[in-house]
């Protein structure tokens, strides 16, 4: 008995918490996702303990294809980066990603997060569009926020985080 072939079997997403054994391919994805290049401390910071929930590696088939990265700024989570190489888009990785980080957001205690925001160019109305269909707002322009990219503005989008028992509520038990 042959096995089926492999596009007939299903696709497996995970997510890995970032450590110093997997910065390297943290570093590699950005420098193809992303137009700028990050600081020694950006990566310093995204493997702290206290937010290893808050940021991942995206696996798809056990083959690292993005990143999500985020920091906490008092009771705000502020998203940094989310990327997903080109040819791995439209299977659901980011929503998925972005799912994780608002449920890890939802049940944080210490301290209670009361949002998520992040920026996105203004040039860029995929991301920003992604990140409404996920619940976000905007509330605001950030003129000059870039600076060596062109458009240099930003939208301010973002999403206010309801607790865990709150989400629950609104779902019928089954």
């Amino acid at each position: 008995m042959s096995n089926p072939p492999a596009s007939s079997s299903p696709s497996r997403v995970t997510f890995a918490y970032l450590t110093h054994r997997n910065l390297g391919t943290v570093k590699k994805l950005n420098s193809v996702l992303f137009p700028i290049k990050y600081s020694d401390k950006f990566y310093q910071d995204i493997i702290a303990p206290e937010v290893e929930d808050f940021c991942q590696l995206i696996y798809y088939n056990d083959v690292p294809v993005g990143n999500i990265c985020c920091r906490l700024e008092n009771k705000d989570l502020y998203l940094m980066t989310m990327g997903v190489l080109a040819p791995y888009r439209s299977k659901q990785l980011g929503s998925q990603a972005l799912k994780l980080v608002i449920k890890a957001a939802a049940s944080h205690s210490k301290p209670k997060i009361r949002r998520i925001y992040l920026h996105v160019q203004v040039s860029n109305t995929d991301a920003k569009r992604f990140y409404e269909r996920h619940g976000f707002k905007e509330v605001g322009i950030k003129e000059d926020y870039y600076k060596k990219i062109m458009p240099r503005d930003a939208w301010i989008l973002e999403r206010i985080i309801e607790s865990e028992d709150k989400q629950n509520q609104g779902t019928p038990q089954s």
